[in-house]
């Protein structure tokens, strides 16, 4: 049995092509199924953020040297 891709015969490379095409098939197939299979649909729902308490920032000038 030889292992290398450059010296398969044509059949080979056609399977190679085949299994290659269907899995890429399956994988497109499963994301657009993924995709669709969400409740919501296409609307979007905004989400509110309030502020919080007022933070104090202070900065010193001082270089801190570990």
């Amino acid at each position: 049995m030889n292992h290398s891709i450059y010296s398969a015969d044509r059949s080979t490379h056609l399977k190679i092509v085949a299994v290659a095409l269907v899995a890429g098939i399956a994988v497109a197939g499963f994301g657009i199924s993924a995709r669709s299979g969400s409740e919501g649909g296409y609307t979007q729902t905004a989400r509110v953020i309030k502020a919080g308490k007022p933070v104090v920032v202070t900065s010193s000038e001082a270089t801190l040297v570990r």
